[in-house]
């Protein structure tokens, strides 16, 4: 089991879809780790050499993953609301922030409805 940016990848896994267990790493970004590594993106995890885990490890150190860009996304959303931006508002308050409707959907932002008062199911 490879263990690469704090992540013990799926052993089973090709390589190319284990590397996007990774947060911040995309199947994108991904091929293009292993085009510059030389790794076969067929190989399975567990099939992997020392060498090539290592060639991984120092590939992914380069790019902004995991814990450092978690608190890099949480720190933006925390300026925003500090700023009192319409996005930071929209993040405080607990609605959509990119625009979209909020009428009839947003289930997902808004929470489940709140129950009504002599309604039967």
């Amino acid at each position: 089991m490879a263990r690469i940016a704090g992540i013990n990848l799926p052993a089973k896994k090709r390589i190319e879809v284990a590397l996007t267990y990774i947060y911040g790493i995309g199947p994108s970004r991904a091929r293009q780790i292993l085009q510059r590594t030389g790794v076969d993106p067929n190989t399975k995890v567990m099939d992997l050499t020392e060498q090539e885990v290592t060639a991984l490890r120092r590939e992914v150190e380069a790019y902004v993953v995991e814990g450092d860009l978690r608190r890099q996304v949480r720190n933006d959303i925390q300026r925003l609301i500090d700023i009192g931006c319409y996005r930071g508002i929209r993040h405080k308050v607990g609605l959509p922030v990119r625009g979209q409707k909020t009428q009839s959907n947003a289930r997902t932002w808004k929470g489940p409805r709140p129950a009504k008062a002599g309604k039967r199911k």
